[in-house]
């Protein structure tokens, strides 16, 4: 493996880690990829939490507005898109700060992708309409695969059918072929918060962006010449807000379903990085505003890492 170092910070949704992220950077002198799954569309700034137009301004970002909402993205355009960028910075001298909150494009980079084929939107309703036991379907196909997952769990179990089926392949199989991870040392920082008091600054915020223009934003997304596509769409705040927009809600029943949601989204995502092995795990706790989270974060990481500050 390159001596090449490489930061991936990462945190649930209001762990306050897009302010701390343009401080590290600007210390670090190093740019920073968005490892986020949402702020790669154009128009949906306010619901994805995207750094302001004057943070952005403080250090560049990559992989933020890279697409337009009726586009698609997968996990291999992500990883090749973040690879040339810390090819580029490595090369420069600077070390690649990638931040964000999808697990699966941090996986990507650390521990290779599975060569699987694009989600099919019409297999999938095919495979609904057949009123067949999906499930049992799978046991059938692929045992290895089933035995992990939860018979209630349709979006993976619908996956899993949908590699089966166009590779020929179980997914089980195809996951021992994962591609390479990338040649860096990768430095995990996990910032964590006291759940209590996550879902709590997850309300502040969920109030902050509906002030902020939230309904407008989704009324122009969904006003554009292309519709948005399922997956721009599923976006925390913006399917609640297009609810309340349909007509299946009131207004106040939209407010409660993006603060559920949002607390939901949060709670799998530290589930997800709880699995991260040698990650160095910053309790932010208590603290508000960038300055006293990066002080913190800054004291951890020199502890624990000072070649990077020596950089």
């Amino acid at each position: 493996m390159l001596n090449n170092k490489a930061i991936i910070l990462f945190g649930p949704t209001s762990s306050g880690k897009t302010e701390a992220s343009i401080l590290l950077a600007m210390e670090l002198g190093t740019e920073i990829i968005s490892a986020d799954s949402m702020q790669l569309y154009r128009l949906m700034d306010i619901g994805t939490g995207k750094p302001t137009p004057s943070q952005l301004k403080e250090v560049p970002h990559h992989l933020i507005d890279a697409i337009w909402p009726h586009e698609q993205w997968s996990a291999g355009q992500f990883m090749e898109a973040a690879s040339g960028t810390m090819e580029r910075l490595s090369a420069a001298g600077k070390i690649p700060l990638i931040v964000g909150g999808t697990g699966l494009y941090m996986k990507a980079l650390t521990r290779g992708l599975m060569a699987a084929p694009q989600a099919d939107a019409s297999l999938r309703v095919e495979l609904l309409s057949r009123k067949e036991d999906l499930y049992g379907l799978l046991k059938d196909m692929d045992p290895e695969t089933a035995r992990l997952l939860a018979p209630a769990d349709t979006r993976r179990i619908l996956r899993a059918l949908e590699v089966q089926i166009k590779t020929k392949r179980a997914m089980s199989e195809l996951k021992r072929e994962l591609t390479a991870p990338l040649p860096y040392d990768f430095i995990k920082v996990g910032l964590t918060r006291d759940r209590a008091e996550l879902y709590a600054l997850i309300e502040e915020r969920v109030d902050r962006m509906l002030s902020g223009g939230l309904v407008e934003e989704v009324r122009k997304v969904l006003g554009q010449h292309l519709p948005p596509s399922k997956t721009a769409m599923q976006a925390i705040g913006y399917k609640e807000v297009e609810g309340w927009i349909t007509g299946q809600y009131p207004y106040e029943e939209a407010v409660r379903l993006i603060k559920r949601n949002t607390r939901r989204y949060a709670k799998r995502q530290f589930t997800w990085f709880k699995k991260e092995e040698a990650t160095l795990w910053v309790d932010v706790t208590g603290l508000r505003g960038a300055d006293a989270i990066y002080g913190r974060l800054k004291k951890a990481l020199m502890a624990a890492r000072p070649d990077l500050y020596r950089s």
